[in-house]
Protein backbone atom coordinates (compact mmCIF):
# COMPACT_ATOMS: atom_id res chain seq x y z
CA UNK A 1 0.00 0.00 0.00
CA UNK A 2 0.86 3.74 -0.35
CA UNK A 3 1.49 5.30 2.52
CA UNK A 4 2.08 9.12 3.25
CA UNK A 5 3.80 10.62 6.26
CA UNK A 6 3.90 13.76 7.22
CA UNK A 7 6.67 14.77 10.01
CA UNK A 8 8.59 11.74 8.45
CA UNK A 9 12.17 12.93 9.48
CA UNK A 10 11.07 13.18 13.25
CA UNK A 11 11.86 10.10 16.37
CA UNK A 12 7.96 8.52 15.74
CA UNK A 13 7.73 9.57 11.39
CA UNK A 14 11.14 7.49 10.82
CA UNK A 15 10.22 4.25 13.60
CA UNK A 16 6.76 4.23 11.75
CA UNK A 17 8.29 4.84 8.23
CA UNK A 18 10.62 1.69 8.89
CA UNK A 19 7.57 -0.52 10.32
CA UNK A 20 5.54 0.74 7.57
CA UNK A 21 8.24 -0.28 4.67
CA UNK A 22 9.08 -4.05 6.20
CA UNK A 23 5.21 -4.50 6.20
CA UNK A 24 5.54 -3.97 2.80
CA UNK A 25 4.17 -0.93 1.98
CA UNK A 26 5.75 1.84 -0.02
CA UNK A 27 6.35 5.30 2.28
CA UNK A 28 6.35 9.15 0.89
CA UNK A 29 7.53 11.74 3.24
CA UNK A 30 5.86 14.73 2.25
CA UNK A 31 8.07 17.81 4.36
CA UNK A 32 5.03 20.58 4.78
CA UNK A 33 8.34 23.02 5.29
CA UNK A 34 7.76 22.77 1.57
CA UNK A 35 6.16 25.52 0.20
CA UNK A 36 4.91 23.77 -2.36
CA UNK A 37 4.10 20.23 -0.30
CA UNK A 38 -0.17 21.48 -1.74
CA UNK A 39 0.92 19.88 -4.98
CA UNK A 40 2.85 16.87 -4.16
CA UNK A 41 -0.54 15.69 -2.44
CA UNK A 42 -1.85 13.98 -5.52
CA UNK A 43 -2.89 10.80 -6.44
CA UNK A 44 -4.43 7.46 -4.87
CA UNK A 45 -3.37 6.33 -1.64
CA UNK A 46 -4.21 4.25 1.49
CA UNK A 47 -3.25 6.80 3.76
CA UNK A 48 -1.63 9.89 5.13
CA UNK A 49 -0.37 9.69 8.15
CA UNK A 50 -0.02 13.32 10.26
CA UNK A 51 2.17 13.76 12.59
CA UNK A 52 4.10 16.81 11.89
CA UNK A 53 3.01 19.36 14.22
CA UNK A 54 4.89 21.40 17.31
CA UNK A 55 5.61 19.56 20.55
CA UNK A 56 5.19 20.24 24.03
CA UNK A 57 7.83 22.78 25.49
CA UNK A 58 8.46 21.89 28.76
CA UNK A 59 11.05 25.09 29.11
CA UNK A 60 7.59 27.38 28.69
CA UNK A 61 9.10 29.22 26.05
CA UNK A 62 7.18 29.29 22.92
CA UNK A 63 4.85 31.81 21.92
CA UNK A 64 1.21 30.78 21.89
CA UNK A 65 0.39 31.09 18.36
CA UNK A 66 2.92 29.39 17.29
CA UNK A 67 1.32 25.99 18.67
CA UNK A 68 -2.16 27.07 16.68
CA UNK A 69 -0.36 27.68 13.52
CA UNK A 70 1.06 24.08 13.12
CA UNK A 71 -0.85 22.16 15.45
CA UNK A 72 -4.66 23.73 14.33
CA UNK A 73 -3.99 25.48 11.09
CA UNK A 74 -1.55 23.35 9.13
CA UNK A 75 -3.89 20.61 9.92
CA UNK A 76 -6.65 22.03 8.66
CA UNK A 77 -5.28 23.06 5.36
CA UNK A 78 -3.97 19.32 4.84
CA UNK A 79 -7.43 18.06 5.86
CA UNK A 80 -8.89 19.79 3.93
CA UNK A 81 -7.17 19.08 0.46
CA UNK A 82 -7.40 14.69 2.08
CA UNK A 83 -11.46 15.80 1.54
CA UNK A 84 -11.12 16.37 -2.05
CA UNK A 85 -8.09 13.54 -3.21
CA UNK A 86 -7.83 10.08 -3.61
CA UNK A 87 -6.44 9.18 -0.12
CA UNK A 88 -8.51 6.74 1.49
CA UNK A 89 -7.75 7.46 5.50
CA UNK A 90 -6.52 10.41 7.74
CA UNK A 91 -4.55 9.47 10.89
CA UNK A 92 -4.60 12.51 13.00
CA UNK A 93 -1.77 12.47 15.81
CA UNK A 94 -3.14 14.81 18.31
CA UNK A 95 -1.99 14.00 22.08
CA UNK A 96 -3.11 12.97 25.11
CA UNK A 97 -2.98 16.21 26.43
CA UNK A 98 -5.61 17.65 24.17
CA UNK A 99 -7.97 16.25 26.83
CA UNK A 100 -6.60 16.59 30.05
CA UNK A 101 -3.14 17.65 31.62
CA UNK A 102 -3.68 15.49 35.11
CA UNK A 103 -5.62 12.37 35.24
CA UNK A 104 -7.57 11.55 38.64
CA UNK A 105 -8.82 7.74 37.47
CA UNK A 106 -8.05 6.36 33.93
CA UNK A 107 -8.04 8.45 30.70
CA UNK A 108 -11.04 7.50 28.36
CA UNK A 109 -11.54 7.92 24.91
CA UNK A 110 -15.18 9.35 26.20
CA UNK A 111 -13.25 11.75 29.11
CA UNK A 112 -14.62 15.05 28.92
CA UNK A 113 -11.80 17.80 27.10
CA UNK A 114 -10.39 20.27 29.21
CA UNK A 115 -6.54 21.08 27.86
CA UNK A 116 -4.64 23.98 30.24
CA UNK A 117 -2.13 24.18 27.82
CA UNK A 118 -1.56 26.16 24.55
CA UNK A 119 0.06 22.95 23.14
CA UNK A 120 -3.15 21.02 24.04
CA UNK A 121 -5.54 23.69 23.30
CA UNK A 122 -3.96 23.30 19.78
CA UNK A 123 -4.81 20.01 19.55
CA UNK A 124 -8.45 20.15 20.49
CA UNK A 125 -8.88 23.05 18.44
CA UNK A 126 -7.70 20.74 15.46
CA UNK A 127 -9.43 17.69 16.44
CA UNK A 128 -12.53 19.38 16.96
CA UNK A 129 -12.49 20.98 13.24
CA UNK A 130 -11.48 17.37 12.06
CA UNK A 131 -14.74 15.67 13.66
CA UNK A 132 -16.70 18.63 12.88
CA UNK A 133 -16.45 17.74 8.64
CA UNK A 134 -18.24 14.94 6.70
CA UNK A 135 -16.22 12.37 5.98
CA UNK A 136 -16.76 11.01 2.03
CA UNK A 137 -17.98 7.27 1.60
CA UNK A 138 -15.04 5.22 1.92
CA UNK A 139 -12.91 7.72 3.57
CA UNK A 140 -11.66 7.15 7.40
CA UNK A 141 -10.87 9.66 10.11
CA UNK A 142 -8.39 8.45 12.74
CA UNK A 143 -7.99 10.85 15.89
CA UNK A 144 -4.91 9.55 17.50
CA UNK A 145 -4.24 10.41 21.11
CA UNK A 146 -0.81 8.13 22.27
CA UNK A 147 0.44 8.51 25.70
CA UNK A 148 4.58 9.54 26.32
CA UNK A 149 5.99 7.87 23.13
CA UNK A 150 9.54 6.10 23.42
CA UNK A 151 11.70 3.68 22.12
CA UNK A 152 15.52 3.67 21.03
CA UNK A 153 16.78 7.07 19.82
CA UNK A 154 14.29 8.83 21.70
CA UNK A 155 14.96 11.68 23.85
CA UNK A 156 13.67 13.10 26.76
CA UNK A 157 13.07 12.95 30.04
CA UNK A 158 13.32 9.02 29.78
CA UNK A 159 16.56 9.52 28.84
CA UNK A 160 17.29 11.96 31.63
CA UNK A 161 16.31 9.84 34.21
CA UNK A 162 18.07 7.32 32.54
CA UNK A 163 21.23 9.53 33.05
CA UNK A 164 20.31 9.84 36.64
CA UNK A 165 20.65 6.41 37.84
CA UNK A 166 23.54 5.42 35.74
CA UNK A 167 25.57 8.29 36.94
CA UNK A 168 24.62 6.53 40.27
CA UNK A 169 22.49 9.39 41.56
CA UNK A 170 19.73 8.42 43.92
CA UNK A 171 16.24 9.20 42.58
CA UNK A 172 15.49 12.03 44.78
CA UNK A 173 11.52 11.79 43.86
CA UNK A 174 10.46 8.81 45.46
CA UNK A 175 7.95 10.45 47.79
CA UNK A 176 5.63 10.80 44.53
CA UNK A 177 3.54 7.62 44.75
CA UNK A 178 2.10 7.93 40.79
CA UNK A 179 1.21 5.18 37.89
CA UNK A 180 1.78 6.09 34.33
CA UNK A 181 0.98 4.74 30.97
CA UNK A 182 3.95 4.15 28.50
CA UNK A 183 3.62 3.86 24.49
CA UNK A 184 6.51 1.73 22.88
CA UNK A 185 6.78 3.02 19.32
CA UNK A 186 7.12 -1.12 18.32
CA UNK A 187 3.33 -1.16 19.56
CA UNK A 188 2.52 2.46 17.80
CA UNK A 189 3.32 0.99 14.52
CA UNK A 190 1.76 -2.05 15.32
CA UNK A 191 -1.48 -0.38 15.72
CA UNK A 192 -1.03 1.44 13.13
CA UNK A 193 -0.77 -1.17 10.24
CA UNK A 194 -3.47 -2.77 11.83
CA UNK A 195 -5.87 0.15 11.53
CA UNK A 196 -4.94 0.32 7.87
CA UNK A 197 -5.46 -3.61 7.14
CA UNK A 198 -8.93 -3.74 9.14
CA UNK A 199 -11.02 -2.11 5.94
CA UNK A 200 -13.86 -2.39 8.74
CA UNK A 201 -12.43 -0.24 11.71
CA UNK A 202 -14.90 2.62 11.90
CA UNK A 203 -13.58 6.23 11.89
CA UNK A 204 -13.21 7.64 15.05
CA UNK A 205 -10.94 8.96 18.15
CA UNK A 206 -8.40 6.15 19.19
CA UNK A 207 -6.18 5.75 22.72
CA UNK A 208 -2.45 4.63 22.17
CA UNK A 209 -0.83 3.29 25.13
CA UNK A 210 0.65 -0.44 26.44
CA UNK A 211 -1.14 -2.74 28.29
CA UNK A 212 0.39 -1.99 31.81
CA UNK A 213 0.76 1.11 33.78
CA UNK A 214 3.99 1.79 35.53
CA UNK A 215 5.38 3.92 38.74
CA UNK A 216 8.26 5.76 38.65
CA UNK A 217 9.81 4.50 41.31
CA UNK A 218 9.59 1.29 38.83
CA UNK A 219 11.11 2.67 36.08
CA UNK A 220 13.90 3.86 38.69
CA UNK A 221 14.25 -0.20 39.26
CA UNK A 222 13.82 -1.19 35.76
CA UNK A 223 16.48 0.87 34.58
CA UNK A 224 18.81 0.20 37.59
CA UNK A 225 18.36 -4.06 36.66
CA UNK A 226 18.95 -3.16 33.48
CA UNK A 227 22.14 -1.51 34.15
CA UNK A 228 22.69 -4.43 36.87
CA UNK A 229 22.64 -1.71 39.17
CA UNK A 230 20.39 -1.16 42.68
CA UNK A 231 18.08 1.13 43.12
CA UNK A 232 19.10 4.12 44.91
CA UNK A 233 15.26 5.34 45.66
CA UNK A 234 15.43 8.94 48.19
CA UNK A 235 11.89 9.52 50.10
CA UNK A 236 12.41 13.59 50.58
CA UNK A 237 9.03 15.00 51.68
CA UNK A 238 7.62 16.44 48.48
CA UNK A 239 6.56 19.35 49.85
CA UNK A 240 10.17 20.65 50.27
CA UNK A 241 10.83 19.40 46.31
CA UNK A 242 8.15 21.62 45.29
CA UNK A 243 9.39 24.51 46.85
CA UNK A 244 13.33 23.72 45.35
CA UNK A 245 12.30 23.08 41.72
CA UNK A 246 10.22 26.50 41.67
CA UNK A 247 13.68 28.06 41.26
CA UNK A 248 13.91 26.18 38.16
CA UNK A 249 10.88 28.09 36.86
CA UNK A 250 13.01 31.05 36.50
CA UNK A 251 16.79 29.48 36.38
CA UNK A 252 17.56 27.50 33.78
CA UNK A 253 17.91 24.55 36.13
CA UNK A 254 17.40 20.36 34.82
CA UNK A 255 14.23 20.74 37.40
CA UNK A 256 11.67 23.11 37.07
CA UNK A 257 7.68 22.49 38.21
CA UNK A 258 6.65 21.51 34.54
CA UNK A 259 9.60 18.55 34.82
CA UNK A 260 9.14 17.76 37.68
CA UNK A 261 4.98 17.11 36.78
CA UNK A 262 5.92 14.68 34.22
CA UNK A 263 8.41 13.01 35.97
CA UNK A 264 5.56 12.33 38.91
CA UNK A 265 2.24 12.46 37.97
CA UNK A 266 -0.29 9.58 37.09
CA UNK A 267 -1.24 9.56 33.84
CA UNK A 268 -3.21 6.57 33.22
CA UNK A 269 -4.00 6.26 29.62
CA UNK A 270 -6.77 3.42 28.40
CA UNK A 271 -5.97 1.34 25.32
CA UNK A 272 -9.61 -1.00 25.22
CA UNK A 273 -11.02 0.63 22.62
CA UNK A 274 -8.38 0.17 20.27
CA UNK A 275 -7.59 -3.23 20.86
CA UNK A 276 -11.18 -4.18 21.03
CA UNK A 277 -11.66 -2.80 17.60
CA UNK A 278 -9.09 -4.92 16.39
CA UNK A 279 -9.88 -8.00 18.30
CA UNK A 280 -6.85 -8.35 19.73
CA UNK A 281 -5.78 -8.80 23.46
CA UNK A 282 -2.31 -7.91 23.84
CA UNK A 283 -0.16 -5.27 21.95
CA UNK A 284 3.31 -7.59 20.74
CA UNK A 285 5.52 -6.21 23.03
CA UNK A 286 4.80 -5.30 27.18
CA UNK A 287 6.17 -2.24 29.25
CA UNK A 288 8.41 -3.59 30.59
CA UNK A 289 9.66 -5.03 27.32
CA UNK A 290 9.35 -1.87 25.02
CA UNK A 291 10.77 -0.08 27.99
CA UNK A 292 13.89 -2.03 28.36
CA UNK A 293 14.92 -2.02 24.46
CA UNK A 294 14.95 2.22 24.99
CA UNK A 295 16.90 1.46 27.60
CA UNK A 296 19.39 -0.44 26.21
CA UNK A 297 19.94 2.15 23.44
CA UNK A 298 20.79 4.58 25.66
CA UNK A 299 23.18 2.67 26.76
CA UNK A 300 24.84 2.08 23.24
CA UNK A 301 25.63 5.56 23.01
Amino acid sequence: MDIIITGASGFVGQNLADYLAKEGNSIKNLSLRNSNWPKELSGEAAAIIHLAGKAHDTSNTSADEEYFTVNCDLTIKLFDLFLKSDIKDFFYFSSVKAVADTVLDVLMESTEANPLTPYGKSKLKAENYLLSKSIPVGKRLFIIRPCMIHGPGNKGNLNLLYKVVEKGVPWPLASFPNQRSFLGIHNLSFLVQKMIEKRDLPSGIYNFADDESLSTNDLVALISETLDKRPKLWHISASLIKSIVKVGDVLPLPLNSERLKKLTESYIVSNTKIKKALGISNLPLSTKEGLVLTIKSFQNK
